[in-house]
């Protein structure tokens, strides 16, 4: 495929509220010198019609199954809920299509082992989307750590917050956020927004070695205001993780469902022998919001602005969701051109998946929980 259009296919688009809408396709078309939209599947014909229609998308496959198998794409994204994942994923790369599927990967480890094994064996490229991997502050942060600014890390203090969705006691539509409320469809405050500031978090200050936690459902039901219906709810509302990071470094994170009152959602604190930076944005999901950087180093008895430098920003998308997907298709785009791993991949998305499990494990026995 080198010097040619990336052929796309998405799976799963809802103008104007999924996130293969509001994000996918702005990035794809910003992106419309390297890649191509050939196509839409939504779970019914109808539906994919009306959607391509809507946001002007040449083709609607008359199904998921038909485009996977179609010869004009190159690469299939997965952009559903958390459930159907694995079996989407697996029948892509039986077809010979390079995935990008969104984050999590599977409902749990083993079908993110599973679809990492697979895409392996197959030879096709599995991308996963950690987008705040690729965010300009993100990016910034861990040149800031590598460079020395704040030293030895000594220690990582992190507060955040969910969203209205993920354990505020209410939902906006049954239908599109009903899943979010049941633990077992995978889509949960942990499986979510920690997972994605996790593998932010990996590539700033490394692997974590062990890990304790507590998880709790706090807010037992969750009103559908679409419908006034009260739900039943499983999926935690309270994360909290206390562990050691592989160089030793102390860590503890605290994720709390619902949204913030103001517009401090997000408290991360990286500790040094020479210095202490801060991170800061609306939401914890920091694969969306706009993050800010503060920090200060000995001898300094205020916090200042990190301003992230303007290599890092300029040509992408201005919405913050946009363009952290496409800084991540562009990776994706320099793999297939030059053969490199730039991309977060399956096997990333596995290293999360590990940590999370970890966590419930801990969460479970009450037991601390070593990661080899």
């Amino acid at each position: 495929m080198t010097g040619q259009r990336l052929k796309i296919g998405i799976i799963g688009v809802q103008p104007g509220r999924s996130w293969a809408a509001r994000a996918h396709i702005p990035a794809l078309r910003a992106l419309s010198d390297t890649f191509d939209i050939v196509g839409i599947a939504n779970s019914t014909a109808a539906s994919g019609q009306a959607a391509a229609a809507e946001i002007g998308v040449a083709k609607a496959f008359d199904g998921v199954a038909d485009l996977i198998v179609a010869p004009e794409v190159d690469i299939v994204t997965v952009a559903v809920k958390v459930p159907p994942h694995f079996e989407i994923v697996k029948a892509a790369i039986e077809a010979g299509k390079h995935v990008y599927c969104e984050w999590p990967l599977g409902n749990g480890l083993a079908e993110a082992r599973e679809m990492a094994s697979l895409a392996k064996a197959k030879g096709v490229m599995g991308v996963v989307g950690t987008q705040a991997r690729v965010a300009p502050e993100i990016e910034y942060l861990k040149h800031l750590i590598a460079d020395g600014f704040v030293g030895e890390v000594l220690s990582i203090t992190l507060v955040a917050r969910g969203g209205s969705a993920l354990g505020g006691g209410s939902i906006p539509d049954r239908k599109t956020y009903g899943y979010l409320l049941d633990r077992a469809n995978g889509a949960t405050l942990l499986t979510i927004p920690v997972g994605h500031t996790l593998a932010a978090l990996r590539d700033v200050v490394g692997n974590l070695a062990e890990v304790s936690a507590v998880m709790a459902t706090r807010r037992p039901t969750a009103t559908a205001v679409d419908t006034g219906e009260m739900l039943p709810v499983s999926a935690p509302d309270e994360v909290l993780v206390s562990g050691v990071l592989a160089s030793g470094a102390p860590i503890s994170i605290h994720y709390r469902g619902g949204a913030p009152r103001d517009d401090d959602g997000l408290f991360w604190e990286i500790h040094g022998t020479e210095g202490d930076i801060r991170v800061s944005g609306s939401s914890g999901h920091t694969q969306m919001v706009r993050l800010s950087l503060m920090g200060a180093r000995e001898g300094e008895t205020e916090f200042r602005a990190l301003e992230v430098p303007a290599r890092h920003r300029p040509g992408w998308p201005e919405d913050v969701e946009a363009g952290n997907v496409a800084r991540l298709y562009t990776r994706m785009a320099e793999d297939f051109r030059h053969g490199t791993r730039t991309a977060p991949s399956f096997e990333d998305a596995v290293e999360v998946h590990r940590v999370i499990e970890a966590i419930e494990s801990a969460a479970e026995s009450g037991r601390r929980v070593v990661l080899t």
